[in-house]
């Protein structure tokens, strides 16, 4: 019997799910064929039919993770201080999902900095969210509820900040729990509007 478009896409969800269970329990260094096959309860040799090499596999893996970052509910408690806040927040892990989501990016750094391409993608792509971090410094310049600077080296500043916090957060979390995160960014911010 020939397999239908509808077989094939559902056998990718199911790909993509079994990829990501593997990234959020193994990160990319345990990224294999063999492990993403054991958790579809599959073959390898299935696999290979959807990642020919570790490369097409790291790529897709990165692809997901992507379009799970993109697609990730996002806050949004008003303009200018407030819409900063929320953006920062929506970097931390305060969530079961959100720290999976962070110990995936972090363990995919060691993969983007090896490669010339990926690590140019990840300077492209960190480079436009502090675009729009410095756009949402603007906005709270021009309400008055930050101070003048500038917005392009306030938004480098938080967005080292935040990214510093999630390495600490994941590293220890019993000592970076949610309320703690979110206490130390409230504190950044207040030391910003000085």
């Amino acid at each position: 019997m020939a397999r239908t478009k509808g077989d094939h896409e559902a056998r990718r969800r199911d790909v993509s799910e079994a990829v990501w269970r593997v990234l959020a329990g193994k990160g990319f260094t345990g990224l294999t064929l063999r492990a993403v096959a054991a958790e579809l309860g599959a073959t390898t040799g299935l696999l290979t039919h959807y990642f020919p090499t570790k490369q097409a596999l790291v790529g897709y893996a990165l692809d997901i993770l992507e379009q799970r970052t993109l697609g990730r509910p996002r806050r949004t408690g008003g303009d200018g201080l407030a819409a900063f806040r929320d953006a920062l927040l929506d970097i931390l892990p305060l969530t079961a999902a959100a720290t999976d989501s962070n110990r995936i990016w972090v363990s995919s750094w060691d993969t983007a900095l090896s490669d010339a391409g990926l690590s140019g993608d990840y300077a492209r792509k960190y480079a436009a969210g502090r675009d729009r971090l410095r756009d949402r410094v603007a906005a709270a310049q021009q309400l008055g509820e930050l101070p003048p600077g500038d917005p392009g080296a306030i938004a480098a500043g938080a967005q080292a900040f935040v990214l510093g916090l999630v390495v600490q957060a994941l590293f220890d979390p019993a000592a970076f729990p949610p309320e703690r995160q979110v206490a130390m960014l409230d504190t950044y911010l207040a030391a910003l509007t000085r």
